[in-house]
């Protein structure tokens, strides 16, 4: 079997892979995409942008219930989730086409099926073998899926993205962010949630602030944040499922029916079948790809960006570690990401965002010398609405140069408001600099640029006390 020659051969056709192939393949050399899914990977098909489509829809909820208070007289609304549906799978294949034939314009060659790694440069395809001198694995990652009785009852979030009617009651199994995103879709979309969560807060990771905030906005809403529990098994009797829950600790169990089981409990990298450790790449514990600082593989000519690496598990950090890669790889010039300097974004209700490091984390690599600044915030509509504020800005602060750390918003805009102030911290900006820049009156970024010092509670990371927060009022006259 003769193999066809290429100077890169990336599998997988998610973000990261697509960036890598189109970058190479501009410089006009030889590229190959082997992908057994749909041209887009989770990113297009049953990621961030479905979820993202389906969220925006379900956040005019909020903006009918509110109408009446700003002039506008709406009639009782209908929803409906097969219109939906349809305009979002419209969408995704729309992008999925359009991703083909940029791969096809390009020059790059979109094998179909699933690639296995023979050697350090050939890749077999079904019966088709393909040779190149440089190998990218781009393969993204899969669900993790807890083993317990009666899984098959569940679903995961891929599937809750295509599913044909919507749930009367749902019950979220997960504390990080793609839990809390799903939560708040079905919620708003008057799904009776209830979310499981290990912990006592929900976004494992997240600034402390930030997560108690949002777990409140949650609760308020009308969640049911089940804390310190776990999924034990699953039963389902006709028509009824249960879901058999136990605190933390304990062996007695408890059922709670429901109608919809999602299972949100992260995701691992999907390297399964690739046949890498055969030829020596050298495997994580949960299966990723161990890489250096610039996404080279125990074995020089392999290479691994995105999920399949198992560090950040976000699109733009993904598409970045590629453009990297072609940098180092091809370029001649050895790039490396700050992956703590990605900025991050959640489709939570009320949104999330955030960029660098939260406190917890800061005052780990720094010490005491950390301040942080915080301020809840009431926007314009909640004032008027009545609603109670959701809002929450937060910088911390390296006290000995006076540069800013991290920046968390949580509120309207967040993803909006994140990417400037992502510019800022790769800048090196101080807190003085912050001050020093007036901002937009009246908007929820502004109060980034009037913090002032508050105090640092330490406490346990579970802790359900948040610490005292000032409040900024961002439509008051005097910002002193």
């Amino acid at each position: 079997m003769t193999a066809a020659e290429f100077d890169l051969i990336v599998l997988g056709a998610g973000a990261a892979g697509l960036r890598a192939a189109l970058l190479v393949a501009a410089s006009g050399r030889r590229v190959a995409v082997i992908e057994s899914g749909r041209v887009g990977g989770a990113r297009v098909v049953r990621g961030s942008l479905p979820k993202a489509l389906l969220s925006t829809g379900a956040g005019f909820s909020a903006d009918f219930a509110e109408a009446d208070v700003f002039g506008w007289q709406v009639e009782k609304p209908v929803f409906d989730w097969a219109r939906l549906m349809a305009a979002k799978n419209a969408e995704i294949s729309r992008l999925e086409n359009a991703l083909t034939l940029e791969l096809r314009e390009a020059g790059v060659v979109l094998v179909e099926g699933r690639g296995r790694v023979v050697d350090p440069h050939t890749v077999v395809v079904g019966e088709q073998s393909l040779r190149g001198d440089l190998l990218l694995i781009a393969t993204g990652g899969r669900p993790a899926l807890p083993d317990l009785p009666g899984l098959e009852h569940a679903v995961t979030t891929a599937e809750a993205l295509d599913l044909m009617q919507l749930p009367r009651r749902a019950m979220v199994i997960g504390g990080g962010a793609i839990a809390a995103e799903f939560s708040s879709l079905f919620n708003a979309l008057g799904v009776e949630v209830t979310q499981v969560v290990r912990g006592h807060t929900p976004l494992p990771g997240f600034d402390p602030d930030l997560r108690s905030a949002l777990a409140a906005a949650m609760s308020a809403r009308g969640i049911r944040l089940r804390r310190g529990q776990a999924l034990r098994a699953i039963t389902r009797d006709g028509t009824v499922t249960r879901a058999m829950l136990s605190v933390a600790g304990s062996e007695t169990v408890e059922p709670v029916e429901t109608d919809l089981v999602l299972i949100a409990t992260g995701r691992m990298p999907e390297t399964r079948g690739l046949g890498l450790e055969a030829v020596g790449v050298e495997l994580g514990p949960r299966g990723g790809v161990v890489v250096d600082a610039y996404s080279r593989s125990s074995v020089e000519s392999i290479w691994a960006v995105g999920d399949v690496t198992d560090r950040l598990k976000l699109t733009p950090a993904a598409m970045a570690e590629a453009e990297a890669f072609v940098h180092t790889a091809f370029d001649g010039c050895p790039t490396a990401i700050e992956h703590h300097l990605v900025p991050i974004a959640l489709a939570t209700i009320p949104p999330v965002a955030c960029v660098g490091l939260g406190e917890d984390e800061a005052r780990r690599l720094y010490g005491g010398g950390v301040e942080s600044y915080r301020a809840t915030v009431q926007t314009l509509r909640q004032r008027l609405t009545g609603r109670e504020g959701e809002g929450l800005v937060k910088l911390v602060v390296d006290c000995d140069e006076d540069r800013v750390l991290g920046v968390h918003v949580l509120g309207p805009a967040a993803a909006e408001i994140i990417p400037g102030f992502a510019v800022a911290l790769q800048c090196g900006a101080t807190k003085a600099q912050f001050d020093a820049t007036l901002g937009v009156h009246p908007t929820l970024a502004e109060t980034l640029l009037t913090l002032r010092p508050a105090g640092y509670d330490p406490g346990p990371e579970e802790s359900a006390a948040a610490p005292p927060l000032a409040t900024a009022d961002p439509i008051a006259a005097d910002r002193s």
